[in-house]
């Protein structure tokens, strides 16, 4: 199958389905923050007061919360149905 007919075929399940087919080379800076956003959570270690924390943050950056261990970070996450990222 060649690529048109790939993207024609595409178009016509992302159609039937009500969606918007979108070609992820040319997104936008924005449109490329909010992809994972609802599913996407981040797990960063951080240093607050000389204490070590961990922050969670949404796939965009957007800060949601602080927990004292990595654990329970992810049980956090996974309880919002968000799969969980670690970043070094």
């Amino acid at each position: 199958m060649e690529d048109s007919d790939k993207k024609e075929q595409t178009k016509l399940i992302a159609t039937k389905h009500g969606t918007e087919v979108a070609d992820v080379r040319h997104l936008t800076e924005s449109q490329l923050k909010a992809l994972g956003v609802s599913q996407l959570a981040y797990v960063k270690e951080v240093v607050i007061n000389g204490e070590q924390a961990f922050a969670i943050h949404a796939a965009d950056g957007t800060p949601m919360a602080i927990t004292d261990n990595a654990k329970t970070a992810y049980a956090a996450i996974l309880q919002q149905e968000m799969m969980p990222i670690m970043v070094h």
